[in-house]
């Protein structure tokens, strides 16, 4: 593959070459020796800084904006078109009930469109201050056979999931990058990125999430030298308003049905794996991952017409079907 003239390149390291202190970035400091084993646990995962959510009043942004405030976090920017920011009026206005030291705020957004996202991104800043954790939840899903799908939803299912995030990912990623803050930045992807679910057709929300898996892994690799962490969460089938309607009724049985824990997960559920992400050391050397939460789907393969569950059995020489 021919290089374009005069691209930039990023500077690769020879392991045999690194020390601590030619690190690009630095692991984080040791517990204070006075600190209690309590004082230590509560640290591990704490969550400093400003963050910022973009589908921000949606159900699984508004359990995870909830999960960092308890675990720290001081400012939070909440992102949505105006309508769901209305309708999600109650939730925000009971999170700053409950985290009265914290600020927080909401911004109208359109995540497809660059000015908006660049203005929105800049009004965080100007109302937080910089921003540390960037948690990409807008998205939407259609269910239509491939052979009906209209062009323009095609490209809607692009723009929103993955043109989206990434016009937020750049817009902030350029702020952490020259002002040299570092951050983490967390997209959230979906176990249909990495596999075809049965028996809904939704080929354009497949692609888009994949889209997604490899776009965290790209810039992982090239923003880590700017101390800014990339990794995703690919949830299963969650119990939320993208998985609810008279369309999904049946669905919904044949999910939990098939899941080895037989049910659907619980928005709450999402949570640890984000703290987890966001923290300021449990995560420190996390970057470039994608954690799959979902109760256990991703152990289900299609068998001709079938479906095996591959446990410690199968592993040994057996199956179970």
């Amino acid at each position: 593959m021919a290089s374009e003239p005069n691209a930039p390149t990023i500077p690769w390291i020879r392991l045999g070459e690194l020390d601590m202190n030619s690190s690009l970035t630095q692991p984080p400091p040791p517990f204070p020796a006075t600190n209690s084993a309590s004082d230590n646990a509560k640290q591990r995962f704490s969550v400093t800084g400003n963050a910022l959510f973009t589908g921000g009043a949606g159900t699984l942004a508004l359990a995870s904006a909830r999960a960092l405030l308890e675990h720290g976090l001081k400012g939070l920017a909440l992102f949505d078109l105006p309508p769901a920011l209305e309708k999600g009026t109650e939730q925000i206005t009971a999170l700053q009930n409950d985290f009265p030291t914290a600020k927080i705020t909401t911004v109208p957004c359109n995540v497809t469109n660059e000015e908006e996202v660049q203005y929105a991104v800049q009004t965080a800043v100007d109302r937080l201050g910089n921003l540390k954790i960037i948690c990409c939840f807008a998205g939407i899903v259609n269910v239509v056979p491939s052979a009906d799908m209209a062009i323009d939803a095609w490209r809607k299912m692009q723009d929103v999931n993955t043109t989206g995030s990434w016009l937020i990912a750049q817009a902030v990623g350029r702020h952490m990058i020259s002002h040299k803050t570092g951050g983490k930045i967390i997209f959230v992807a979906s176990i249909s990125g990495h596999r075809v679910n049965y028996p809904q057709p939704r080929i354009a929300y497949n692609v888009s999430k994949a889209a997604v898996l490899h776009m965290k892994s790209c810039l992982a690799a090239e923003w880590r030298q700017y101390g800014i962490h990339v990794n995703s969460i690919s949830p299963g089938y969650m119990d939320t308003v993208l998985n609810e309607g008279d369309h999904l009724i049946g669905h919904r049985g044949v999910w939990a049905d098939r899941n080895p824990m037989r049910r659907m997960g619980s928005p709450q559920e999402l949570t640890g794996p984000l703290v987890l992400l966001c923290s300021d050391i449990g995560g420190s050397y996390m970057n470039g991952i994608d954690i799959v939460v979902d109760g256990m789907f991703h152990f289900l393969r299609g068998c001709g017409g079938g479906w095996v569950i591959i446990s410690l059995h199968s592993r040994l020489g057996g199956a179970q079907v």
